[in-house]
């Protein structure tokens, strides 16, 4: 019996561009089925008329059938539509990222929260060569913004921020990105010479997302798929993606697009993990296992300060006793402290971090799990 209901069970169409409405095909998936969706939905410009240079030439602006909606109510309704088909193909630890400018972002925002999913953060796309305003009478719309949100507020949504802190030169990520907009090499062409899409996005862009919230193996879909960057970079990180896309010429160029890029080797795809998912190693078990003896003293970053280390696995300085944390903490004035980084014993002449010893049992840990599987 459960054998057949496998066998009968919906297989999802993994790197593959779907034709047909995003809604009607989302609703087709199974639900549960993916692990993030990003969305580039129509922006509803409400473009009244050509838009032309100083030099007259024709601006190439968004006035695409696809953008075009009869009034604000038209286009909410749509927006509720398909992040209703979108939650419930997401897992339960699920998210997605919508993509908008000014025109449609709040109106996407409110029906996000309507429709049940969590912010997690705003994200500030600004665009180092953004297109002037040629008119002269409003300021030049240099970016556009991103919105991150879980499935649920409970959701234990995917977050590699150690991988975007090395992406950063070793700083935490912000939420304001500077990349500049699509154009060169990038930008895909028609037999024409001109762009494929008004509104391709810049590989850069995706790239940053989907190290920072997926991970090797996962879905990704896009119900808005244009000319395939979400599906490039996926495929060039090792992640599965689902595109659905309703023009055909559009279609045409994401397939030939991304049946030129190579996926990277597995060592490649490795990425820098958090030491929030590493084992929790207590500090006393340092000292039970003798790596460091009690009574033997620490010394603070710049030897400005030094605790002795008790047989409990505590500290206890000139006027304060308790926890590695606690007692660095104490000395700096601070609200907290990463006693592990903080702290350092002395060897051979040498100031070593405790965090060394924590490092090795964590190594030891692991490979004796690793034995287990085994």
């Amino acid at each position: 019996m459960t054998k057949t209901k496998a066998a009968e069970a919906p297989q999802l169409p993994l790197n593959q561009i779907i034709a047909g409405d995003c809604i009607e095909v989302m609703n087709s998936l199974p639900a549960g089925s993916v692990d993030l969706v990003f969305a580039d939905p129509p922006y509803n410009l409400q473009l009244r008329g050509d838009l032309h240079r100083p030099d007259n030439s024709k601006v190439d602006a968004v006035d695409d059938h696809w953008d075009q909606f009869s009034s604000f109510a038209a286009y909410d309704d749509f927006t509720r539509k398909w992040l209703a088909a979108a939650r419930r193909i997401l897992k339960p630890n699920g998210a997605i990222w919508v993509i908008g400018s000014y025109h449609n972002i709040f109106r996407v925002g409110a029906a996000l929260q309507d429709a049940g999913f969590w912010m997690l953060n705003d994200v500030v796309w600004r665009k180092s060569n953004p297109m002037p305003n040629f008119k002269g009478k409003r300021l030049t719309n240099a970016h556009e913004t991103l919105i991150w949100a879980s499935k649920d507020e409970g959701s234990k949504y995917t977050f590699n921020y150690e991988a975007l802190k090395e992406l950063n030169d070793g700083v935490q990520m912000r939420s304001d990105w500077v990349i500049p907009l699509c154009t060169g090499h990038e930008r895909l062409k028609d037999e024409n010479g001109d762009k494929a899409h008004p509104t391709q996005k810049p590989e850069a862009l995706l790239h940053r997302v989907l190290l920072a919230t997926t991970n090797p193996g996962d879905v990704v879909l896009d119900p808005f798929f244009g000319t395939g960057t979400t599906g490039a970079v996926a495929k060039m990180l090792g992640r599965d993606f689902i595109g659905i896309e309703r023009e055909e010429a559009y279609r045409k160029a994401a397939s030939e697009r991304i049946s030129r890029v190579r996926k990277f080797d597995a060592s490649a795809l490795e990425i820098t993990g958090s030491k929030r998912a590493e084992p929790r190693v207590p500090f006393g078990q340092v000292v039970e296992r003798g790596m460091l003896r009690p009574g033997e003293e620490l010394f603070s970053i710049g030897n400005r300060y030094k605790a002795k280390v008790r047989a409990d696995g505590t500290l206890i300085g000139n006027d304060i006793k308790g926890s590695i944390h606690q007692v660095g903490a104490h000395y700096e004035g601070a609200p907290s402290c990463n006693g592990w980084t903080y702290w350092h014993f002395k060897r051979d002449g040498k100031m070593i971090p405790i965090d060394i010893l924590r490092q090795q049992i964590r190594a030891e840990m692991e490979a004796d799990a690793g034995g287990r599987r085994h």
